[in-house]
Order: C-alpha cells, then sequence, then structure tokens
C-alpha cells in the first residue's frame, strides 16, 4: 500500500502542474507526456499521460527529463512502485504457467525478467468533464476500445471508475474500481503463446463528470528479438497452431501503425483454408 499510494500521491502532484510545465515533458517519442492524442494514427481521447520505459538498459531522453523536472520523491514513487508489480507479475505468470500444466514454470515470466525485456509503464489522467451531461452524450471516451498487445499489462486505478471490458455478447460490462486490487489483462502476445487457450481482452475507459481517474499500469512485453509462436509444451499432438510466427519487433510494428479498436492480430492469424 505504502508504493501505491505514494505513486499515486506524486502522479496527481504531476498532472495538477501547470499545463506549460507538462508539456515540457512532451510531445511522446513515445516516451514522455502527452494529451489527447494516443499514438500517431489519428486516435484521441480524454486522456493526459506519462509514458516510461521500465528497461534501465533502454536510453530514453524523455523519461530521464521527466526524473530530473520533478522532485526526487516522484522517481523513488515509480521506480519502487514498478520493482514490486514487476515481481508480483512474474509469480502471476508463473502461477498461469502451472494451471496450463507447463513444466517449465517461468516460460512467461523468463520473457519479462529477461534483460532486454520490451516493457513500458503509464499513467493515465482521464480529468472529470462535466461537459458530457451538458452536451447530452452517454459516454465520453478517455480511452478507446482496445486489446494489449504485450504478454501481459497490470492495472490499478483510483476510487473513480470508468473501465469496460467487451464480453462475447457484444456488451460493455463495468469493472467495480478498488484501488486495493490490480488487473491483469491478458495481451495479444499471450494469447498466441496458449494458441487462444487464453484471450486478449478488449476494454475502454469512460470518462467520470465529477471526479478524476488516475491509473497506472505495467505492460509486460517481450524482448525484440523473440520469437514469438504458440508454445510446443503446451501443443496436444494433433493441434495446429492458429498463429503464424512472428518477432514481437514485428507485431510491436504493426500494433503501433493500426489504429487502436484494430483486430492487430488478424493479420498474423494462419488461414483456415
Amino acid at each position: 500500500m505504502e508504493y501505491m499510494n505514494n505513486l499515486e500521491n506524486e502522479a496527481q502532484r504531476f498532472f495538477k502542474k501547470p499545463q506549460s510545465e507538462k508539456d515540457r515533458t512532451g510531445p511522446p517519442d513515445p516516451f514522455g507526456y502527452g494529451s489527447k492524442r494516443i499514438g500517431s494514427n489519428g486516435d484521441v481521447g480524454w486522456v493526459e499521460y506519462l509514458l516510461i520505459t521500465t528497461n534501465p538498459n533502454v536510453i530514453s531522453p524523455k523519461s530521464h527529463f521527466i526524473f530530473q523536472q520533478n522532485p526526487q520523491n516522484f522517481r523513488y514513487a515509480v521506480e519502487g512502485y514498478i520493482g514490486a508489480v514487476k515481481r508480483m507479475c512474474y509469480e502471476v505468470l508463473e502461477l498461469m504457467a502451472d494451471g496450463l500444466g507447463i513444466k517449465q514454470r517461468n516460460v512467461f515470466s523468463r520473457l519479462l525478467k529477461d534483460e532486454k525485456s520490451d516493457s513500458c509503464f503509464r499513467l493515465n489522467h482521464y480529468p472529470p468533464c462535466p461537459e458530457v451531461q451538458a452536451l447530452n452524450k452517454e459516454n465520453l471516451v478517455g480511452f478507446g476500445e482496445h486489446t494489449d498487445p504485450q504478454i501481459i499489462s497490470v492495472l490499478r486505478s483510483n476510487r473513480t471508475s470508468g473501465l469496460q471490458i467487451y464480453l462475447k455478447d457484444g456488451s460493455w460490462v463495468s469493472v467495480p474500481p478498488d484501488h486495493t486490487s490490480f488487473f491483469f489483462n491478458v495481451g495479444d502476445t499471450l494469447q498466441v503463446m496458449t494458441n487462444g487457450r487464453f484471450k486478449s481482452v478488449k476494454h475502454r475507459v469512460l470518462v467520470d463528470t465529477t471526479k478524476s481517474r488516475l491509473s497506472m499500469i505495467y505492460f509486460g512485453g517481450p524482448p525484440l528479438s523473440e520469437k514469438i509462436a504458440p508454445l510446443p509444451s503446451l501443443m496436444s499432438t494433433q493441434e495446429e497452431s492458429l498463429y503464424k510466427e512472428f518477432t514481437w519487433c514485428e507485431y510491436k510494428k504493426a500494433a503501433y501503425n493500426s489504429r487502436l479498436g484494430d483486430n492487430r492480430l488478424q493479420s498474423f492469424q494462419k488461414s483456415s483454408a
């Protein structure tokens, strides 16, 4: 709780700064401060954010500048929280391997533990939008519907609701906020590695009319050169791979060249013919 509270306090302090000060840590490259624009393909949302690399071996001038421009407490809070979340994430991935009956417990977690792991950390702030009621709009989208391309993402938010997940029947269901809990989203890469046993979850965030929402997300990705394909140790004798093999670098490039709501895995699926 100490890590969680520290980071929440420091994040709120950052997002309360004058816009001109926040803009000094942007625009994102992809790391740094961004506002309203999500990616470079025309997606927008009622959100401002900070994106920081979690790999100490990746030199990110923007990430470094963010730490330079903020009190030392900010860096301690971010790095302390990321370290704790990573450890928890490794454990959860090993439990998932156990649940799938895979003997090599670290088959997923080793990719995140790798010193070249392409992982990142995001702080999202959704300011309240009282104009929503005035405009008589039912939903103002803070962050549009999408799946996460990585292996897994770990989300925690403050007490403000907004997160929704997409169900098979085509409906959206709200996830009740719980600031003491973590929400794990299966990413596209894990869907491929498990040959569809785990499905990446489509989700979005809606904006509250009166309260701001703050969320912090760790995205656990493999090294860029890692070849991604269904795990042989998981496949039954007659089972065929549903996906073509690709590197994380190839998939990441395709994901970031697409729109948020696109089905990114489609072009990597094997045809059933």
